[in-house]
């Protein structure tokens, strides 16, 4: 077997002819005005990138069952799935030749990539987020080997393990709670940090960004969380390449301090997260400008560990420049909460980072329904917000209770018409 050149598959490793991703970029004239489907944005690059790689023959896709269901269905433009039974009429873009590894079993499919990294190959295991753990053990075996295997000098890198975690927690239309987990995060946060990575894009240009920097990496384990919904596109191609480079980033547009000192900051980090933490700051505005926020989001979460934890931590004037050195932070967070405090560890004031997250409350219900049960909707945020700012004290219970109204008749509503109100399902960021 060692004699095989297969073995040492980095020797053999080709680079992936990569197409520009800023071809398939949505355009955002103005933030947070239009809904768009991210991962069918990733799609389309993926189309390409079979295209661009057929006659080295160097790329496949691994999916259980979810291509379609994961908005990922422009690959059959050029592919299809890999079968080499017989086929009958009404079978859909199946072939003998297909570069498209489709069936429903995540242990499958994880491992199928795993030996095709190994052994001189490139690809992308994508999946509904909660049966991610599902193959969980293996991803970590994996990253045991990569980590085993940067010890011995004569084993060359081999390409990152690149996993897509979509159809997520907080969105899953018929699904319920068996469907609603984000538990792979954690699993990748207990890594070394040599390895790991975490990506959480808000929208499909940072998306387009993290993927094109995941395809070209080495020796990685890259986690990247976003959902398949229409969503609203945050950031213009250029301003998230900014964005993903930092890691993490202030999004002046949204906050209110004008650059000096706030009295509270937003965080969030992930999509849906993204979404209330903005729309609480848009009303935040609208109710008590006086009061000033700043808003910052993070896509990289490997950016808040300090620089001796992680390769990718900030130093501490950057995370003070983001974060202020005393000032309560906010922080709307895609997965289990604790994962903030986790990564925070070692920084300065820990106490002041309130973090909604995933709380283990699931249901097959309405998208806001889903964030008022776990806590993390925009007027939870407000609430918290409050409650932390010193400068209004006197006028938080008045406004508290505001918000807590709107909470009660968010939840009458969907309840009764099982679908989202208007002003909160039809929300766009504008001046007040």
């Amino acid at each position: 077997m060692g004699a095989n050149p297969h073995a040492n598959g980095g020797r053999i490793l080709r680079d992936l002819n990569l197409p520009d991703f800023h071809e398939y970029a949505v355009e955002v004239k103005q933030p947070a005005t239009e809904h768009r489907e991210s991962t069918r944005q990733l799609g389309a690059m993926l189309r390409d990138v079979f295209v661009k790689n057929a006659e080295s023959a160097n790329f496949r896709l691994f999916c259980p069952d979810e291509t379609n269901s994961n908005r990922l269905n422009n690959v059959f433009d050029v592919e299809n799935r890999c079968f080499i039974g017989r086929t009958i009429s009404i079978d859909d873009h199946v072939n003998p030749a297909g570069r498209v590894m489709e069936v429903l079993s995540e242990h499958l499919c994880e491992g199928w990539l795993e030996g095709y990294l190994l052994t001189g190959r490139h690809g992308l295991f994508a999946t509904y987020e909660a049966f991610a753990m599902v193959a969980a053990s293996m991803i970590v075996q994996h990253t045991k080997w990569l980590e085993e295997a940067t010890r011995l000098e004569w084993r060359v890198p081999i390409a990152s393990l690149n996993i897509l975690l979509t159809s997520t927690c907080w969105r899953n239309d018929h699904n319920g709670f068996s469907h609603q987990g984000p538990g792979p995060i954690d699993v990748m946060l207990s890594k070394r940090g040599t390895l790991a990575r975490i990506y959480l894009p808000p929208d499909a240009n940072c998306l387009l960004s993290v993927a094109d920097h995941c395809f070209r990496s080495r020796g990685y384990v890259n986690l990247i969380v976003i959902d398949k919904q229409p969503q609203l596109q945050w950031l213009d191609m250029n301003t998230a390449i900014e964005h993903c480079l930092r890691g993490a980033s202030v999004w002046h547009w949204a906050s209110n301090d004008a650059g000096t000192e706030p009295d509270v900051v937003l965080a969030a980090a992930g999509d849906i997260p993204t979404l209330e933490t903005v729309a609480a700051a848009w009303w935040l505005r609208k109710i008590i400008p006086e009061l000033k926020t700043r808003v910052v989001n993070v896509v990289d979460l490997m950016t808040l560990f300090t620089p001796d934890a992680h390769p990718h931590g900030m130093e501490p004037a950057r995370f003070e420049e983001l974060f202020t050195a005393a000032r309560p932070v906010i922080f709307a967070f895609h997965g289990y909460q604790r994962a903030i405090h986790e990564v925070g560890h070692g920084r300065p004031n820990p106490d002041r980072f309130h973090v909604r997250g995933f709380i283990e409350q699931g249901t097959t219900t309405t998208p806001f329904d889903m964030v008022v049960i776990n806590s993390m909707s925009r007027f939870h945020l407000c609430i918290e917000a409050l409650r932390r700012s010193e400068r209004f004290a006197n006028r938080a219970p008045e406004l508290i209770e505001q918000f807590k109204q709107r909470i009660t008749e968010a939840v009458a509503y969907s309840t009764k018409h099982l679908e989202d109100m208007p002003e909160i399902r039809d929300w766009v960021w504008s001046e007040v």
